[in-house]
């Protein structure tokens, strides 16, 4: 997942946000600052966005492999 485009995280980032699913204020802001900025993300941060997907159902989708 390091490797996907900033467009394709943009994308992942907001099925998240708008599958209704219960997040907190900080996993939100988190995934709103992947929308807005295409800096990479360090380890921890891809970890953490990969847990919200798979979390949302949406890891299947490409979440997991770019």
């Amino acid at each position: 997942m390091s490797d996907m485009t900033f467009e394709r995280r943009r994308d992942f980032a907001l099925a998240v946000l708008t599958k209704g699913e219960r997040l907190t204020r900080k996993s939100g802001s988190f995934l709103g600052q992947l929308v807005v900025d295409p800096t990479p993300m360090t380890a921890a941060q891809t970890a953490w966005f990969s847990a919200l997907l798979e979390r949302a159902g949406l890891a299947a989708e490409g979440g997991n492999n770019g």
